[in-house]
C-alpha cells in the first residue's frame, strides 16, 4: 500500500483487535460504501447534527444514506456549547423512540465536536448501547474528539463531566468541509494539532510550523497529511490506554488550565483556543522547572501567534481559574494530573504542579497583570 493510500485509511485497534477505521476523503461521495461493510441494509440510521452543520449537509448525507438502510431520519438540535446538554440528549432519546429505533440501528453523528460528544453519548446509553459512526466537519473534531471513543456531555457549568467511553463503528472525514469555515474555527483546531506535536512528536511539531503558509491557506494535500499524522499520534496513545488509567492522560496537555478558562469565560472562547492558552501555561511551568529551554518556550508561545491562537487572555481573575482548576474532572485523590514538557515531543504527568507554580504561569499570561512581552 502506498503512503498517500495509507493515509487514507487508518485503522485503531482495541485489545490487538481492529476497532475501526479512519477514513480520509474529500467528498460525502464513499461514506455509503464504508457504512455498507457494516450491514446497514436492514438498519435504520439517524443523523444527528446542529443547526449550521445541517444547513450546509444534512440533506446532502440524507439523500446519499437513503440507498444503504432500512430508513434515515435526521435530528437537529441548536448549534453551539449550550446545546451540550442533559436535555438535548433526552430530545435525542424521544426522536429515537417515536422513530422505532432499536438495538441494531445506528446513529450518525455529522458535525463537530459537540454533535460528536453528544452523539456519542447519546448511542452509549440509548438501550444501553447501539452503533454509531462519527462523522466530523471541524479540524478540531477530525483529530481530536472523533477520535478514542470519549463521549460526554456538560452538567451545568462543568464541561464534560457526564459521559461514557464508546468507541465509534468507523470515523469519516471530508476534508473539503474544513473549507467552509471561519478562520477563527479552523484555527481552532490547530490547538490540538500542535498540542499532538508537542507531546509525542518534534518532528512533526516543526514540520507544522515549516508548513505553517499551507495550512493557513488551507491546501488539501498538506491538510491531509497533516490530520493523519495527528490522527496517528492519537491513535497511538489511545490503543495503549483506551480508557484513560495512565498514558492518554498525556492528551491532556493543556486541558487543565485550558478547561478552567473555558468554563470561567462561559464557554464564549472555542476549546482549541483555551487548550492553546493551557499549554502555553504547562510549557511556562516546565521552562520555569528548567525542563524547557527558553528558546523552546518562546517558539511554543510565539507559534500560537503564526496560527491565530492566543498567547494570553484579560477579563478573568487568576485566582477564580486556579479554584476552577480544582473542579476538573481529571483530578484523581484530591491532586491535579498536570501534564508537563521535558522538552518538545515529551510529556509525561506530573502530580505535584502547587498552586503558586500556576499562579505564577497565569499571571504571566494574564494581560490584566502586565503588559506581554
Amino acid at each position: 500500500m502506498s503512503k498517500e493510500k495509507e493515509r487514507m485509511c487508518i485503522p485503531v485497534k482495541k485489545d490487538d483487535k481492529l476497532a475501526y477505521h479512519i477514513y480520509l476523503e474529500e467528498s460525502f461521495e464513499k461514506l455509503p460504501e464504508y457504512l455498507k461493510e457494516l450491514e446497514t441494509v436492514d438498519r435504520r440510521l439517524c443523523i444527528v447534527t446542529d443547526s449550521v452543520v445541517d444547513g450546509y449537509y444534512g440533506h446532502q448525507v440524507e439523500e446519499l444514506l437513503q440507498g444503504i438502510c432500512r430508513t434515515v431520519t435526521r435530528f437537529v438540535f441548536p448549534a453551539g456549547e449550550a446545546s451540550k446538554t442533559l436535555d438535548t440528549v433526552k430530545a435525542l432519546y424521544e426522536h429515537l423512540i417515536v422513530n422505532h429505533f432499536d438495538r441494531r440501528d445506528m446513529l450518525v453523528a455529522l458535525g463537530g465536536g459537540v454533535v460528536g460528544d453528544l452523539t456519542g453519548y447519546g448511542a452509549a446509553t440509548y438501550l444501553r448501547g447501539i452503533d454509531f459512526v462519527q462523522v466530523p466537519t471541524t479540524l478540531l473534531s477530525q483529530v481530536d474528539s472523533s477520535i478514542g471513543g470519549k463521549t460526554g456531555v456538560d452538567f451545568v457549568c462543568y464541561k464534560n463531566m457526564v459521559g461514557a467511553f464508546h468507541q465509534p463503528r468507523l470515523v469519516y472525514m471530508n476534508v473539503n468541509t474544513l473549507k467552509t469555515l471561519s478562520d477563527e474555527l479552523f484555527f481552532c483546531g490547530m490547538g490540538e494539532i500542535l498540542k499532538h506535536g508537542l507531546i509525542r512528536d518534534a518532528s512533526y511539531y516543526e514540520w507544522t510550523i515549516e508548513h505553517m503558509s499551507e495550512i493557513c491557506e488551507r491546501e488539501l494535500p498538506v491538510l491531509k497529511t497533516m490530520i493523519s499524522r495527528s490522527c496517528e499520534i492519537k491513535r497511538a496513545v489511545v490503543e495503549k490506554d483506551p480508557t484513560e488509567k495512565g498514558e492518554r492522560a498525556l492528551l491532556n496537555f493543556g486541558h487543565t488550565i485550558g478547561h478552567a478558562i473555558e468554563k470561567l469565560m462561559d464557554f464564549h472562547m472555542l476549546h482549541g483556543q483555551c487548550v492553546a492558552l493551557g499549554y502555553v501555561a504547562a510549557a511556562y511551568i516546565s521552562y520555569k522547572r528548567e525542563l524547557l529551554s527558553a528558546e523552546e518556550f518562546f517558539e511554543i508561545r510565539d507559534m500560537n501567534v503564526g496560527f491565530d491562537l492566543p498567547i494570553s487572555f484579560s477579563g478573568l481573575d487568576t485566582e477564580k481559574i486556579i479554584e476552577a482548576t480544582k473542579s476538573d474532572k481529571k483530578m484523581e485523590a484530591g491532586t491535579i494530573k498536570f501534564v508537563l514538557l521535558k522538552g518538545i515531543g515529551h510529556a509525561y504527568i506530573d502530580k505535584t504542579v502547587t498552586d503558586d507554580e500556576m499562579r505564577d504561569a497565569l499571571n504571566y499570561l494574564n494581560a490584566d497583570c502586565h503588559q506581554m512581552d
